[in-house]
């Protein structure tokens, strides 16, 4: 199984979703977009999400695309690095501190309820930080 999840810029879980890991990644992108974009979003990813009929397709849900060049196409594309390591870090986050590798659930009904309560709780941490003045991503507080 492989969790796809779309994140605001502070780490926020906007939708996700729980998937067979032999899906194409652009197949499962597009309704997971389609659930949580409202118009005018920029998407940050990978070069894995290349191709002109996804980029049109989230156009047409009112996003645009921002990713790197792949190795076949001119030019460098956009400095994403600042971007992808808070990207990494949510990943980080949701497999340690929150234990998602970890899970120990024996039915897939009972690993989608943990999925959900550990995105739960980070939202939760995420939005009382936001109240409490601290940096968004300050979560291990909560954790320990």
């Amino acid at each position: 199984m492989r969790l796809h999840l779309a994140c605001a810029a502070d780490g926020t879980p906007r939708a996700a979703t729980l998937v067979s890991a032999d899906r194409p990644e652009r197949d499962v992108a597009l309704p997971l977009l389609a659930r949580c974009l409202r118009g005018g979003e920029t998407i940050i990813c990978d070069k894995g999400y290349a191709g002109r009929e996804f980029a049109a397709a989230v156009g047409a849900l009112g996003g645009s695309i921002c990713r790197p060049a792949r190795r076949t196409e001119p030019g460098q594309g956009p400095h994403l690095a600042p971007i992808r390591q808070r990207i990494e870090s949510v990943f980080f986050t949701c497999k340690d501190l929150l234990n998602l590798e970890r899970h120990g659930a024996r039915t897939l009904h009972n690993l989608a309820a943990r999925i959900s309560l550990r995105l739960l709780a980070l939202a939760a941490c995420i939005s009382l930080n936001h109240q409490l003045g601290r940096p968004s991503r300050a979560i291990t507080d909560y954790t320990a």
